[in-house]
């Protein structure tokens, strides 16, 4: 035990000395749709900072002028993913999933440092109600809507049911208007694919008649190091038929689609996905795309289209002919989590159409990426300009982290954003100065 802790701590001390190379360069365009791709740099660790947890103190998120934030609800347990329903009530997943075994060593070393940059709740593995009636931005109602759950991630509401991708199940419960809990059992929808769960996320989100549910499935490897057996309906997205169950996979490729969401105007389906690890800083970038019916995306043979990714091995150059290329780059290990459209003029001036997305942030870079919630605009369905910060102050000056954005949710009824921050374990409510009760 004595001789592998030196190691470990060895190999530690191997990554810190390596963090030089892990500096990014400067004039990179790394977002938009068409980002410079560097040369691929290996390294045997790759390198890693993780941004310290510090809190929030008196803080809270700084947004643009003319918006004010508070916090909803506190002393959550990890939430994830946020749903509102016709009545305003709001929905929020918590839980952790997981649990694939380290496979390579600096598999373990990467582990112990991420793991810096959590919270130590432990998972709620639930569904909390949060009910803010009078809209003054703090929850008066707080209940544990459906408890046992599987690592619960997705949520969706259609016709009287709620919708819950657990990480092995897509699941769904009865449901009344202005119910506070759910005390009947699940109905399982179908089974989703749990081997390993390198990525257990499953993002969730309906179609706009309700009929289909579309289920996003993470990878089970950084780039297929586990062997492609173990991939199997994994970095795909299927449609799932809402009323008997049967799916079908609908994109294939595409490492891991964290968050769903209909876009509004055309309503196609769009997903934030995370790339792939380990070839360096400014590769491979995170991104925004409308998930096309029988596309690939390239996982894991290639990036960005059809860039070769080296380490894959065999090759298969007939599905790297197929590639397509995503709509919109995020930037590199953003870790983009969370995607929700403006809908009926959104904010209206600069934030009426388009998409705002929560960035996680970034492990594996030493110039810290994301840790903020960004706004993408839009025009005619499609992204039309530079990505702007919406939400910040995540981190601090000295690079130290007070909270990590992940779901995000637009609400035009209210005209309010939901942050679910799963580092301070808060969900954080922007809206307009002086908005008025009930808008």
């Amino acid at each position: 035990m004595i001789r592998s802790n030196l190691l470990l701590y060895g190999a530690l001390g191997g990554a810190v000395a390596l963090a030089a190379c892990g500096r990014s360069e400067k004039g990179i365009n790394e977002v938009g749709p068409a980002p410079d791709l560097p040369e691929i740099r290996e390294t045997l660790l790759p390198p890693m900072r993780i941004a310290r947890p510090v809190g929030w103190g008196d803080e809270t998120p700084r947004a643009p002028e003319g918006f004010v934030v508070t916090a909803l609800a506190t002393d959550l347990r990890i939430p994830r993913q946020m749903l509102v329903l016709p009545n305003g009530d709001i929905l929020v997943a918590e839980g952790r999933g997981g649990g694939a075994p380290a496979l390579r060593p600096k598999d373990v070393i990467a582990g112990v440092i991420k793991k810096q940059g959590n919270t130590k709740v432990e998972g709620g593995d639930r569904v909390t109600l949060l009910r803010d009636a009078d809209n003054d931005g703090r929850a008066e109602v707080r209940t544990v809507f459906i408890d046992g759950l599987n690592a619960p991630y997705g949520l969706a509401h259609v016709d009287g049911r709620i919708y819950v991708a657990e990480q092995d199940a897509l699941v769904s419960f009865p449901y009344v208007e202005g119910q506070t809990r759910i005390a009947a059992s699940p109905e399982e929808v179908t089974r989703l694919p749990s081997a390993l769960n390198h990525h257990w996320t499953k993002a969730l989100t309906a179609n706009a008649d309700g009929s289909t549910l579309y289920v996003g499935i993470g990878s089970n490897s950084n780039a297929g190091e586990r062997g492609m057996a173990v991939e199997e309906e994994r970095a795909v997205v299927w449609a799932v038929d809402r009323a008997t169950g049967a799916r079908r996979t609908i994109a294939r490729g595409i490492r891991n689609p964290t968050a769903l969401a209909i876009e509004p105007s055309s309503a196609a389906l769009w997903a934030v996905v995370n790339e792939r690890d380990e070839i360096g800083p400014q590769l491979v970038p995170d991104y925004l795309t409308s998930v096309r019916d029988g596309a690939f995306y390239g996982w894991p043979y290639s990036y960005w289209g059809q860039n070769i990714d080296p380490r894959v091995r065999p090759q298969k150059p007939e599905l790297v002919a197929a590639a397509v290329k995503p709509d919109y780059a995020l930037g590199a290990h953003v870790a983009a989590l969370g995607l929700s459209f403006a809908r009926d003029g959104g904010f209206g001036g600069a934030f009426a159409e388009g998409a705002f997305i929560g960035q996680h942030g970034s492990w594996n870079r030493q110039d810290l990426a994301g840790y903020k919630v960004a706004w993408v605009p839009f025009s005619g369905g499609q992204p039309a300009g530079a990505p702007v910060d919406f939400l910040t102050g995540f981190l601090t000056d000295e690079g130290e982290a007070r909270g990590r954005p992940v779901g995000v949710w637009f609400d035009p009824q209210r005209r309010i954003l939901l942050v679910a921050d799963d580092l301070s374990n808060t969900v954080w409510r922007v809206a307009p100065t002086g908005a008025a009760p009930g808008r």
